[in-house]
């Protein structure tokens, strides 16, 4: 392992270092490589070897769930390879990706040594960490507008509609499962479509003096750039979205515009498409929740009140 990496990086020798996480159900591990004579001091190492007993969290292990696990690593490797050194937002130099049948390595920049070492939970300084995020959403769905989803998932997202039968049938009946279908086709059939992140949560994000930084690159895929921003809503409480959400709102949008002004792509145009469907992405996200852990914290009333818009414009 370690003689592949030392090759990739063009380092003398790589040595392994602290773990830094370990990856969703146990398939696998982050850890830090030292490296001497190398690009930089360190790297991370990225390695997915899926266990042979699965478990889930929350009780989900199943062959489709494992099947939708693996594909996820097989896009993060596409993304590295044939998208990532072409994105507007800053994402992690990829120096070596390398598959085997069911497992994969990816050796990373290590975003700590660049400028980026800030962790968020929740955002520390509300104003600044949102805006932050949104700011490199709009620059990555710029980068990406009308891009082929080549390699990629079609849909992106982790709770992408035709992945997920499994939590749609334990759903309680009722109005937002009927309109699951609904809801799915409206987002798919936006005029204007681009990459989203597809898992934009505050975790994701890299903070630091030199901007904002994101990584975990596994539902990346086609779609309507609202579902990333629904998504990194998702993370805030419903006071503070009560409060600002229509200002956290424009302010993606003025960073999109800004994005965009080089691009062939009529800002005002892509804006009018996108606004209205911010709540169908947060209903589409509800639907997700509603059948994968219908207790979650996420589902609070800023959700449940964008939910009923949602449905009511069907």
């Amino acid at each position: 392992m370690e003689s592949w990496i030392a090759e990739v990086t063009g380092a003398r020798r790589a040595r392994r270092g602290a773990r830094l996480a370990s990856l969703w159900s146990g398939y696998g591990e982050i850890v830090r490589v030292h490296l001497e004579g190398g690009p930089a001091p360190t790297v991370v190492l990225k390695s997915v070897t899926p266990p042979a007993s699965r478990a889930h969290p929350r009780g989900w292990a199943s062959e489709r769930s494992h099947a939708r696990k693996l594909r996820s690593y097989a896009v993060e490797a596409a993304f590295y390879r044939s998208f990532a050194a072409r994105s507007g937002a800053r994402v992690p130099k990829a120096y070596g990706v390398e598959e085997a049948p069911g497992a994969w390595r990816f050796v990373l920049e290590d975003l700590d040594a660049a400028g980026f070492p800030e962790r968020r939970r929740a955002p520390s300084h509300a104003d600044v960490d949102v805006d932050g995020c949104l700011a490199w959403l709009a620059a990555f769905h710029a980068t990406f507008m009308g891009a082929a989803p080549e390699g990629l998932w079609p849909e992106g997202t982790y709770w992408h509609l035709a992945t997920r039968p499994d939590e749609l049938a334990t759903m309680e009946a009722g109005p937002l499962r009927d309109a699951a279908a609904a809801l799915d086709r409206v987002l798919a059939e936006s005029r204007f479509r681009t990459l989203v992140h597809g898992d934009a949560k505050l975790a994701n994000f890299c903070f630091g003096a030199a901007g904002v930084a994101a990584v975990d690159f596994q539902y990346v895929g086609g779609g309507c750039g609202m579902k990333d921003v629904a998504y990194l809503f998702s993370c805030l409480d419903a006071a503070t979205l009560e409060r600002h959400a229509a200002r956290y709102l424009d302010g993606y949008f003025g960073h999109l515009r800004d994005a965009l002004a080089a691009t062939e792509y009529d800002p005002a145009a892509v804006e009018a498409s996108w606004r209205p469907l911010l709540p169908v992405a947060f209903a589409d996200f509800e639907r997700f929740l509603a059948g994968w852990a219908p207790d979650h914290p996420k589902r609070d009333a800023f959700a449940q009140a964008m939910t009923e818009q949602a449905l009511r414009s069907l």
